[in-house]
């Protein structure tokens, strides 16, 4: 009996770190191996997404700089050979209380029939270390924690 799993989706969550920028490595290594897509979502930490609502941020700036870093990825994803697709959601609403970077992980790993999860592993209070416990604790699929 084969008892390797199937991976056709791989989820990686990220936050413009370079903790998350290493995570990826990892994400693409799994996609390579399966011949898996790889989502990255890009998560917003709180500040930022209170900037942006509050109308304080520069808006272009935030938009440019997660653009670089997702061009960083598309270009590994690319020397790898491995397919890559991007998405950003907010890690924090200030209107629903349940809305919390954990549940965003896992509501996208649902939403894109994600099997597969690369977690980077932080140790800070912000978007990607609040969301890290929550889906060990929670996740359906396999999370490699990194």
């Amino acid at each position: 009996m084969d008892e390797r799993i199937a991976v056709d989706r791989v989820l990686i969550p990220v936050d413009g770190t370079d903790a998350s920028l290493e995570a990826v490595e990892y994400a693409l290594a799994v996609g390579d191996r399966y011949d898996a897509e790889v989502v990255v979502l890009y998560l917003l930490g709180s500040e930022t997404r209170q900037a942006i609502n509050a109308g304080e941020a520069d808006t272009a700036t935030i938009a440019a700089e997660t653009n670089a870093f997702l061009d960083r990825i598309r270009d590994r994803a690319a020397e790898q050979g491995v397919s890559m697709r991007a998405t950003e959601a907010s890690g924090f609403s200030t209107a629903r209380k349940t809305h919390h970077p954990g549940n965003v992980v896992l509501d996208s790993a649902d939403q894109i029939g994600g099997d597969f999860i690369v977690l980077p592993r932080e140790a800070g209070e912000d978007v990607l270390g609040k969301a890290a416990g929550h889906v060990l604790a929670y996740a359906d699929q396999p999370v490699l924690s990194v």
